[in-house]
């Protein structure tokens, strides 16, 4: 069944697309666009909490952000591969939803799932478009692809005004319980657990936000150049 969506976010693992662009996807679905998010994988090499609690915990995320879908391929976490078979995986899904634009993960970070799955999608996108891959669904491509930046710095191509939604971010990644700061657990600690990885997210927030003249903002890598109707 196809069901038109405006911005489909397709990432690694549950909690990459709140900490990469939870503020964007808010304020979109405030603006009354429909998003969506699929996870390619089920996170299930995380070092706290189980399968189980991820989708529970994407569950109450999923009603923060107010999302139309989100949904799981159930790739192999550290293991998937840019190949045919996952390569139309994301296809069928990119042709079921028709967005006109897709959000990605970073082009390189850390987490060696975060640049594979860019490539993937990436791959995907371009494939989706061809008609002579049949999927029993009609061919789409895309008009953008945009790449969400993560744990590694990069230069933004453009910067989204996420301020009256930071909260709104926080509240979907600390949805997450098993995953970030929780002064009531006990629990392995990891790079994204202690109250410093908050800190950090504060700091990149402010500091896009301050790179456009606001408070908090939410950097992107595009694909292609931007265009703009006039300079004024």
């Amino acid at each position: 069944m196809q069901q038109q969506l405006d911005i489909l976010v397709i990432v690694a693992h549950p909690d990459d697309a709140e900490l990469g662009c939870g503020g964007t996807i808010a304020k979109h679905v405030a603006q009354g666009y429909k998003v969506g998010v699929i996870d390619l994988t089920q996170g299930e090499l995380g070092t706290r909490g189980t399968i189980e609690t991820r989708y529970e915990e994407a569950e109450a995320s999923k009603k923060i952000l107010g999302l139309s879908i989100r949904e799981n391929l159930k790739m192999a976490d550290g293991f998937f591969e840019d190949n045919k078979e996952n390569q139309l995986a994301i296809i069928k899904k990119i042709r079921q939803y028709s967005p006109k634009v897709i959000i990605a993960n970073a082009l390189q970070d850390r987490h060696i799932d975060h640049g594979r799955a860019a490539q993937l999608v990436k791959n995907a996108c371009f494939l989706s478009g061809l008609k002579k891959i049949e999927t029993g669904t009609t061919p789409w491509r895309p008009e953008k692809l945009y790449h969400m930046i993560q744990d590694h710095y990069m230069q933004p191509n453009f910067v989204v005004d996420v301020s009256d939604f930071w909260n709104k971010k926080m509240e979907s990644i600390l949805a997450f319980k098993t995953q970030f700061y929780n002064p009531e657990e006990e629990a392995p600690n990891t790079p994204i657990s202690g109250q410093d990885f908050l800190k950090f997210l504060e700091g990149r927030g402010r500091d896009f936000g301050r790179a456009i003249g606001v408070e908090y903002g939410e950097g992107f890598v595009a694909e292609t150049p931007l265009e703009i109707s006039a300079l004024l």
